[in-house]
């Protein structure tokens, strides 16, 4: 009797939500299905005052019927819904294990002296690992000194895994100085920005603030206002960063509760190839190096060993990075990773395209329509259509990496992108999914679980100028479909 009434309970409390969600469950009721949606999701959509030709929709029960479909084969802007496939593709060919690995080389002739000089250049292949941070790098730097290294001249820095594919960080909306708008590039250390912490004194009420690492050449302007009470949330600070070619400047304003303690915000100063460098620079003189020479791009001699390696996390765990803090600069990393290694060395965008789709074609996914372009879903011109996702989702599900792949997605309500929304008891927790908002885009795919223990696939593209209106319909969309 116990168990009846607890399932009676969460069966009301969906019912309670998706009444909410659609403007009270009776009237959702009396509304007609459009097109397809049925009646109480025709009601939501109908809310939005959106129209129904900037709609793609589908759900489909894994292995089983399509339960409704809008305009699933028009070709729609995805945004960062586009991750799923570009991490679909790259785990199935590279495996969950696969590992990106970044060395330090010595030439045969090389030696170091008793006073730890060493003699000619020291060498860096990079892998194009996606998630080599400073303290990486650090302990890289460290084990040199651990060998007895202490002088250095050049670091020859290898990026011959990619080809030239840095991208002018501010081409996309202007805002060059944002970590979303980052180049890839083959030795990309910690995304490639900054960042600017800010720590409370209580004592004068005042913000203090320092850059890490401290790199020369990077001065913090202005100032952040103290204020008093309970914290409300994340500080709101601004930057406006520029640079004269020997020194950038980050101004910053903005108020912010002391109560809220240490925060930190990350900003782009430097092209990748500038910041890995000064990266280098600095951190080797914090480890008590000097340098003589500089750091430049060049080529490993083929007789030279490795006396230093770090190796990255595995794929299964960088996937799970890149989609549920829908990370751009990875995916397109992870995109160029997935041309190198099927052999289009040094990769390029198209070429890493072109493999991932035949990966896909591969799987009998011919993904028609489909415009990967950068692979991250930050582009105008990406495009793939709902019924093209769904299919993928569904072989995705019956792949061998499913559990790896599944786990990479958005845990509604709990982490991640959707870690706000539809935390109700009711339907927290009961989707994987994967959202993309851009200017004009709003979507949402992903995989959700039913209370009556049926899984179910689920994609929504909205492309209007008022795209962001579709939030509440995705919101109602998911709760129907747990509640079913």
């Amino acid at each position: 009797m116990i168990v009846g009434k607890a399932k009676v309970s969460m069966w009301l409390g969906r019912c309670a939500v998706l009444a909410t969600l659609l403007g009270g469950a009776g009237a959702a009721w009396q509304v007609q299905a459009q097109s397809g949606l049925p009646p109480e999701l025709a009601q939501a959509w109908a809310k939005t005052k959106l129209p129904e030709s900037s709609l793609s929709v589908l759900v489909q029960e894994i292995g089983g019927p399509r339960l409704f479909a809008i305009s699933p084969e028009t070709p729609r802007n995805p945004a960062s819904v586009m991750k799923l496939v570009t991490t679909y593709a790259a785990i199935s060919r590279l495996g969950p294990n696969y590992v990106w690995n970044t060395s330090f080389l010595l030439s045969p002739d090389s030696q170091v002296s008793d006073q730890g000089v060493l003699k000619g250049p020291l060498y860096l292949r990079a892998g194009g690992d996606p998630v080599l941070m400073l303290q990486d790098v650090w302990r890289l730097l460290r084990d040199l000194r651990l060998r007895g290294i202490r002088e250095i001249s050049d670091i020859v820095v290898d990026r011959s895994v990619f080809g030239e594919v840095t991208i002018d960080p501010g081409a996309f909306d202007g805002a060059a100085d944002r970590p979303y708008n980052a180049s890839p590039d083959a030795f990309m250390v910690g995304f490639g920005a900054v960042r600017l912490v800010f720590s409370p004194d209580p004592a004068s009420r005042t913000w203090k603030s320092f850059i890490d690492p401290p790199i020369p050449g990077v001065v913090v302007e202005g100032n952040v206002q103290w204020a008093d009470g309970q914290c409300p949330g994340s500080p709101a600070v601004t930057t406006d960063t520029t640079s004269d070619g020997s020194t950038v400047r980050i101004r910053v304003s903005g108020r912010g509760a002391g109560s809220c303690g240490e925060f930190d915000v990350f900003r782009l100063a430097f092209s990748q190839q500038e910041f890995g460098a000064k990266v280098l620079q600095t951190l080797w003189k914090e480890l008590g190096g000097t340098m003589t020479g500089q750091v430049r791009t060049g080529s490993i001699p083929s007789n030279a060993t490795a006396i230093a390696s770090h190796q990255s996390p595995p794929l299964s765990e960088v996937i799970r990075l890149i989609n549920k803090r829908s990370n751009n600069v990875m995916t397109r990393v992870l995109l160029l990773t997935l041309g190198a290694e099927a052999g289009r060395r040094p990769a390029n965008v198209s070429g890493s395209v072109q493999i991932a789709q035949d990966v896909l074609a591969r799987q009998g996914l011919p993904m028609k329509g489909l415009v990967l372009d950068n692979g991250s879903g930050l582009s105008r011109n990406g495009v793939v259509s709902a019924d093209s996702l769904a299919q993928m989702l569904q072989k995705a599900w019956m792949s061998p990496v499913m559990p790896e792949y599944v786990s990479s997605l958005a845990i509604l309500g709990t982490d991640g992108t959707t870690r706000n929304r539809l935390r109700d008891p009711a339907t927290k927790s009961m989707a994987h999914l994967k959202t993309g908002a851009l200017r004009d885009v709003r979507s949402v795919a992903g995989y959700v679980w039913s209370s009556s223990g049926k899984r179910y696939i689920v994609v929504s593209m909205v492309n209007h100028d008022r795209a962001h209106d579709a939030r509440s319909f995705e919101n109602a969309l998911i709760a129907w479909l747990t509640a079913k």
